[in-house]
């Protein structure tokens, strides 16, 4: 059997749709051959012991290491999804899944409060991202916005790219609104069906025709007035577009975010955690509304996630949390006649 880090290759190289019929590279033609000759068959995944091994192996690296908890969860997702594919087209006559009971590894996947900017941060790197660039290409500051929504709207980065300029209400003054309808992940032009590197997809978690209306302050409304006033659409009606009007990639943004952190910060923050990556603005924005007693049912619907997992991640981010419930139970105390 040809060695583990090679049979992976080979695998991630034949599971690309551009690479049906075509013979594979000749550094992988011999782990593709063993994968194609010598592998066990799909259905000796009905055998209780082999899919139980499947299992253990999914919570190691390749150097057998164990793997992080949410490394086994992806992949355990991953593998859940092929085996319904596999039910699907009728190569299994059930999920293993459904018979084999594993322990559920406990969620680990609270946000680091180190990551957090407070007000004062999340406008300077704002306006740090201004003078990224020459002023004539403009490359940061057409981004300005596109942080802005992260930070006052707790947009995914991918929502942020897909939102078009009829899912914005934008009045002259007050609260205006953003609509989101589609995420623009980057999937590489091998993965899509249009063989752009930007894939169209709905929604996280929601239905493709099922809307999420997000109430954004004024000075977010300003922000987006001010960046369709100097720069106008994307070819295709998106908000924000590069400099030929197409998708804004993933590098370019983070380009841009990475250089804006060593303007705004001093050496020793921009060597820290603190808002490392633009993801960081959605939890900053999160927290600030949990802070501000916006009930958490309210913020999971605005950025599109469950109660739970908005409790679950943003517990130790709440500031003084632990003094008002303190308080409360002093005064119930007090009420009770328990005092001492």
């Amino acid at each position: 059997m040809p060695p583990d880090r090679e049979l992976r290759l080979a695998m991630r190289w034949a599971l690309v749709p551009a690479h049906h019929g075509q013979e594979p590279p000749a550094e992988l033609k011999a782990a593709y051959d063993w994968l194609e000759t010598e592998a066990r068959a799909v259905t000796d995944l009905d055998k209780p012991e082999v899919f139980r091994d499947v299992q253990y192996r999914l919570s190691f690296r390749l150097d057998g290491k164990p793997s992080g908890g949410e490394t086994f969860r992806r992949r355990r997702r991953a593998l859940n999804a092929a085996l319904e594919y596999a039910v699907a087209a009728g190569v299994l006559s059930e999920d293993p899944l459904h018979r084999v009971h594993m322990a559920r590894l406990t969620a680990n996947d609270a946000v680091d409060p180190r990551v957090l900017v407070n007000a004062n941060q999340g406008r300077q790197l704002l306006a740090a991202v201004s003078y990224v660039g020459s002023w004539h290409r403009a490359r940061g500051r057409r981004l300005v916005a596109f942080f802005a929504v992260i930070y006052f709207a707790a947009l995914r980065p991918a929502e942020v790219v897909g939102l078009r300029r009829a899912d914005c209400h934008l009045p002259d003054a007050g609260w205006g609104t953003l609509t989101p309808r589609e995420t623009r992940p980057v999937s590489g032009k091998q993965w899509t069906d249009s063989g752009e590197r930007h894939d169209r997809r709905g929604l996280k978690a929601r239905e493709a025709d099922t809307d999420r209306p997000v109430p954004i302050p004024p000075v977010l409304v300003a922000l987006l007035r001010n960046h369709l006033s100097e720069f106008g659409t994307a070819k295709d009606g998106r908000v924000f577009g590069n400099e030929r009007g197409g998708v804004v990639g993933s590098s370019t943004y983070w380009r841009v975010w990475e250089d804006a952190r060593e303007f705004a910060l001093p050496p020793d923050r921009v060597a820290s955690p603190l808002a490392g990556r633009p993801y960081d603005l959605r939890h900053a924005c999160i927290t600030r509304w949990l802070n501000a007693g916006v009930p958490i049912a309210e913020i999971a619907r605005r950025v599109g996630n469950s109660p739970e997992v908005i409790h679950r991640r943003y517990h130790g981010c709440i500031d003084g949390h632990e003094e008002a419930a303190n308080a409360k139970i002093a005064k119930a105390l007090e009420e009770e006649g328990d005092t001492v």
